[in-house]
């Protein structure tokens, strides 16, 4: 009975042991590196948000395949009146929801009055999509938006 007792909290650990190996080494559990840099930039944050709210632009991206396999984003940029806006350059990120490993850089180029187009390899599934357009050397604008990609 001793030996079964034994082998019983034994068995359990290794497996507990084993679970906590994967987990721990397929997520780290960090959302951000540092807590205390991130909430100085809050204010920032807060202060791009308010400019963006007045500027009323629409930022749609448009994420598909190409013949290569490679994900391809259209970005368009319009005011408040529909127009496309120009000048604008911009870049993107596809994060992935599970870990900051996967993510992707999307750099965009000018494809036209308020069109942007990038491409990057990144497999199929859930991906948040976030596109920041940049004027006058600075991020006017955050789009953030959940996108599958096939």
């Amino acid at each position: 009975m001793l030996f079964y007792l034994l082998g019983f909290f034994g068995f359990v650990f290794a497996v507990n042991g084993v679970m906590i190996r994967a987990a721990t080494s397929t997520f780290a559990g960090l959302e951000t590196g540092s807590s205390y840099k991130a909430g100085l930039q809050f204010k920032q944050e807060m202060q791009s948000a308010e400019r963006q709210a007045t500027l009323h632009w629409t930022v749609d991206g448009r994420l598909t395949r190409n013949g290569d396999g490679q994900a391809v984003l259209d970005v368009n940029v319009r005011d408040d009146k529909g127009l496309a806006v120009a000048g604008v350059t911009g870049a993107a990120r596809l994060a992935h929801p599970a870990t900051a490993q996967l993510d992707h850089d999307v750099a965009l180029n000018p494809a036209g009055a308020g069109a942007l187009r990038g491409a990057t390899r990144a497999q199929p599934g859930q991906w948040e999509l976030i596109i920041d357009p940049i004027a006058a050397g600075e991020r006017v604008f955050r789009s953030r938006s959940r996108v599958t990609l096939k």
